[in-house]
């Protein structure tokens, strides 16, 4: 990770500095975006490889459907469900497991929608399309609206399916997937909640990595009878792309100290002025949009409070200083954009 003189020293000499002139393209500096790929990452990513989905199999429950889960814009279960977030509906998507679908009916879920810019959304769902996919409900964990559409299209698609009709079963058994940090656990407790009124089952985060088992059914619904089985999100052991990388450090898929605070807060406010979001203006108190990162972390630091008490040795003694914690003002930038602070934002 670089530091953090070196960082923003990099951020005034190549970020542009008079208002209203932003960078066109983001210079990574020919570094690498890491992947987080730790063993119950593994494990999830052998069930989505077709260890769940595998009638064949006598100990594990065969997969109806598939559901896909995306952080802001989408997310997957089980017959398959895919989720994913709306803000990287094309970024959240992992390329490995849509061979996991397979032949079985899937709806694509792209949650976190009260985060993605809504003016974004024909477009994506239009570009989702023309990529085969049909089933798309957008969703919002904090709302049932949309939230009350997946079970009746999960049952319809699954019922539909010529494999269903050689099952001996009645139940219904979908598949959560997704990237980490989308909101799949989000999703099976909101469907818990609004089906069966009951509590949550399953523990949800703001970091990746909350979900580690990978073979518990959980019930949401009654009639018809559905089991989900959540599943860790997984990424790819290497994520070939670095733009596509940092965007999902962005929405919280890889742990923020892999990639760095730094750039991640320098390539968050690249972003932002490239799609002309400028909530962080008036959130921070800038007199205008800048692309200079220092300059907008100063502010993030004297606004937030983001101080450190330093003791600094001199002729007469130790003397203590409060001076801006750049580190914290970065993380908190990157908190207040993953809450919404910032305005609603499609990364994609």
């Amino acid at each position: 990770m670089r530091g953090w003189v070196g960082a923003l020293r990099a951020a005034v000499t190549g970020s542009g500095s008079v208002p209203g002139t932003f960078r066109e393209r983001f210079d990574f500096g020919g570094r690498d975006v890491a992947s987080w790929f730790p063993g119950h990452m593994a494990k999830g990513d052998g069930v989505g490889a077709g260890g769940l989905i595998t009638p064949h199999t006598t100990r594990r429950p065969s997969a109806s459907a598939v559901l896909q889960a995306y952080g802001r814009c989408g997310s997957p279960c089980a017959a398959p469900t895919a989720s994913s977030s709306a803000h990287i509906p094309l970024s959240g998507r992992n390329p490995a497991l849509q061979e996991a679908l397979g032949i079985r009916p899937h709806v694509l879920v792209l949650n976190k929608t009260d985060l993605a810019d809504p003016r974004r959304q024909m477009t994506v769902l239009e570009h989702l399309k023309q990529r085969g996919c049909s089933n798309i409900v957008f969703t919002d964990c904090q709302h049932d609206d949309n939230i009350k559409k997946i079970v009746p299209l999960v049952a319809k698609l699954v019922s539909n399916s010529p494999r269903y009709h050689r099952s001996e079963s009645n139940e219904y058994n979908i598949l959560v997937i997704g990237v980490p940090n989308v909101g799949k656990s989000s999703l099976i407790n909101s469907l818990r909640r609004l089906h069966l009124k009951k509590g949550k089952a399953t523990a949800v985060g703001g970091e990746p990595g909350v979900t580690k088992a990978v073979l518990t059914r959980i019930q949401v619904c009654e009639k018809p009878l559905m089991y989900l089985v959540d599943t860790p999100g997984v990424l790819p052991p290497k994520l070939w792309d670095v733009e596509t990388g940092m965007k999902l450090a962005l929405c919280g898929a890889i742990r923020d100290h892999l990639v760095g605070e730094d750039i991640m807060a320098d390539y968050l406010l690249y972003t932002l002025n490239k799609r002309q979001q400028f909530g962080y203006v008036q959130r921070y108190g800038l007199a205008a949009a800048c692309d200079n990162i220092e300059a907008v972390l100063r502010c993030v630091a004297l606004t937030q409070a983001r101080t450190q008490k330093v003791k600094v040795l001199t002729g007469t003694g130790n003397v203590n200083m409060m001076m801006l914690n750049y580190p914290a003002a970065a993380y908190k930038f990157l908190q207040d954009f993953r809450a919404g602070r910032l305005g609603r934002v499609t990364l994609d």
